[in-house]
């Protein structure tokens, strides 16, 4: 669809709506032609089996000259013959190696996820985010494969690549721990902190970056901002980045010790309890929307400067105030429920408390109440335009958001992520 197909005497082609209905519609083409090329690739591959090279081996074949079998996706998907895939990447004006990677991913949908495999050849999926998924669970072992593919089916056109990182890890740490602890000891090795001193620059600056265990890095940022708030204090003038700079100095010249008298910001970490009483093997960390082994739970009880080991609140159990004012009990139930931002598409972490409010989906003047069904975290910025963009948006449940934007375009936020209905802007 272009625009000269769009205009009309009654819509001009300088008609915003009909700009973005255009633009949409283009997109909506270009998906179904990349689903035929990822079709067309997996039956590529069904037609060039490793099995073939049976049936017309020959003497450079069996001396390692010839085509091979080769392993693309992961455990359960079928071998290929390494020249089909050569051809194919040429055909599809790929070098090589990407077009290893493009059937690599085709494979693994085709044979490893085939409830995304569904989603995608029916037309509810964009092939580029099903191969997004598919690269992730490549590494993955069958059945942590099977894993992802259940859990993110149902909710695959919304899940956000942070989610998706976080259900992928899950499956490594479930279905292959010794791997999971291979990779921990790795990025434990892997930990620095480098101070460039050989390039200073004229004015006397240096670059510093480090690798941090979380607990560490949890405590020193703290420091940090305690750090700038204190100078800020004394009357400083410098930009908060300067501040944080300057008190990483002192903490340098004091021997790593502050002498603040507040207590340090803890870590703060939830921990499920089965119904048989066992704890379950995936601790989830507030701070950074993350979870973690309980083995590095165990170890960070002995470092971490403060921590605070809570229990699951109950998300299903409503709690309401006669009052505007959000409690902390309120707050903390509905920012665990819906994980980050409840705007479209925005992925900031809910736990962000200076940077994130407990909003009224019906405001509070009109008669929206103080509830679990009518409170949700929306950052500063998109609290803004829901306030004085034009976007309109409401709660039709606990944790499910339904926005209107000002061109008319909807969409439905939740824990999950966004669905885009898809709204052409040029029906309203």
């Amino acid at each position: 669809m272009t625009l000269a197909h769009l205009a009309t005497p009654e819509t001009p082609l300088d008609d915003p709506a009909l700009v973005l209905a255009a633009a949409r519609a283009s997109q909506r083409e270009a998906d179904a032609a990349e689903v035929r090329v990822l079709q067309a690739a997996v039956e590529w591959c069904a037609l060039h089996p490793a099995e073939s090279l049976a049936e017309s081996a020959s003497w450079a074949t069996m001396q390692g000259f010839g085509d091979q079998p080769v392993g693309l996706a992961g455990d359960g998907a079928p071998l290929v013959t390494e020249f089909a895939v050569v051809e194919l990447a040429a055909a599809l004006g790929k070098s090589l190696d990407a077009g290893r990677a493009y059937l690599s991913e085709a494979l693994e949908l085709r044979y490893r996820l085939p409830k995304v495999w569904a989603k995608v050849t029916g037309g509810d999926l964009p092939a580029w985010k099903a191969r997004t998924i598919a690269r992730k669970t490549l590494p993955l072992p069958k059945a942590g494969a099977r894993f992802v593919d259940t859990h993110v089916a149902q909710f695959v056109a919304s899940i956000s690549p942070a989610a998706l990182g976080r259900l992928v890890d899950e499956a490594l740490v479930r279905f292959d721990p010794d791997e999971a602890e291979r990779i921990r000891f790795e990025r434990t090795e892997a930990r620095h902190v480098t101070v460039q001193t050989r390039q200073v620059s004229f004015d006397g600056h240096v670059d510093v970056w480090a690798t941090l265990d979380l607990a560490d890095a949890l405590d020193l940022e703290d420091a940090l901002a305690k750090g700038a708030d204190r100078l800020a204090a004394l009357g400083s003038k410098e930009v908060e980045g300067s501040r944080r700079a300057t008190a990483l100095g002192d903490m340098a010249r004091r021997q790593l010790v502050l002498e603040f008298d507040t207590d340090p910001k803890p870590m703060v970490v939830h921990v499920h309890q089965h119904p048989d009483g066992s704890l379950d093997q995936v601790v989830r960390v507030e701070n950074v929307r993350g979870f973690v082994l309980t083995g590095q739970l165990a170890e960070w009880c002995t470092r971490a400067a403060k921590m605070t080991i809570k229990p699951v609140i109950d998300l299903a159990e409503r709690i309401h105030v006669e009052a505007y004012e959000v409690p902390d009990r309120l707050s903390e139930q509905t920012r665990l429920r819906d994980h980050h931002c409840v705007f479209p598409w925005c992925t900031r972490p809910a736990f962000q408390h200076s940077k994130v409010d407990d909003d009224h989906a019906t405001p509070y003047r009109n008669g929206g109440p103080t509830a679990t069904e009518n409170i949700g975290p929306l950052c500063r910025r998109h609290h803004r335009a829901k306030t004085h963009g034009g976007w309109r948006h409401s709660s039709p449940s606990p944790g499910s958001y339904h926005w209107t934007s000002p061109s008319g375009v909807t969409y439905t936020v939740d824990h999950h992520g966004t669905v885009d209905h898809d709204t052409d802007p040029s029906e309203h």
